[in-house]
């Protein structure tokens, strides 16, 4: 007999979220968080909001605490099976696809639960097909502005606080700080990095295939060049 009908579903439902999508250095995370039926003023009272609405110390000390309290799935996927991961795939989305399931799917491990929400990302039946026989019988919901909602919010902190320590693991391990997101200083750490230690550092620390990457190997080349 299967667990569904041993246990009568648990009133509340489960939020998942990622972190690190939009980040050139570091993991991709995603994150699940359930979110028992009366339990929103508490999370309140903890602070849960979108984590883009927090400080990086705030999302670090309210995911120790949601840890502690309540069910959640944290899916880390460091930069070298990302790349391994994107390169097979070819779509970032079917990549989000298979780590928003697999976070659904670990909860629904500890909990019977009949509904999931997830943000929404490209095409709605990338997740559905990605969930395994447990998760096939839930009832997802995937739209825009989901971290409204404060399981998805829990979701964002769990997400964003794995995200945030594991780049700064890397950045111990190379000797130097990576920067989050995209920007100028990320290529300017970069050009560092594939100057101590090749262009196969990349491959280890960052998604490959942003356009970052091309930008970085076209400075070296050019600084070869120059030295010629």
């Amino acid at each position: 007999m299967e667990q569904e009908e041993l246990f009568p579903a648990e009133k509340g439902h489960i939020g998942t979220d990622e972190s690190g999508k939009g980040d050139y250095f570091g993991p991709l995370v995603i994150a699940g968080f359930f979110l028992p039926e009366g339990q929103e003023e508490v999370l309140k009272e903890l602070g849960v909001k979108d984590c883009k609405r927090l400080s990086d110390n705030r999302v670090i000390e309210i995911a120790s605490v949601l840890k502690k309290g309540y069910i959640y799935s944290v899916v880390a996927i460091g930069p070298e099976r990302y790349n391994a991961l994107y390169k097979n795939l070819r779509n970032l989305n079917r990549l989000l696809a298979w780590g928003h399931a697999r976070a659904i799917e670990n909860i629904l491990e500890r909990v019977n639960c009949v509904e999931a929400l997830t943000d929404q990302f490209g095409d709605q039946s990338y997740v559905r097909e990605a969930l395994l026989k447990k998760g096939k019988k839930i009832t997802l919901v995937q739209r825009t502005g989901a971290e409204e909602d404060l399981a998805v919010a829990a979701a964002s902190i769990l997400a964003r606080a794995e995200f945030l320590l594991r780049l700064k693991s890397l950045s111990r391990k190379v000797g130097l700080e990576l920067p989050k997101g995209a920007s100028p200083r990320v290529e300017v750490a970069g050009l560092k990095l594939v100057e101590k230690y090749g262009s196969g550092i990349l491959e280890k620390v960052a998604k490959k295939h942003f356009k970052t990457t091309e930008r970085l190997l076209g400075q070296v080349d050019l600084k070869r060049e120059e030295k010629k």
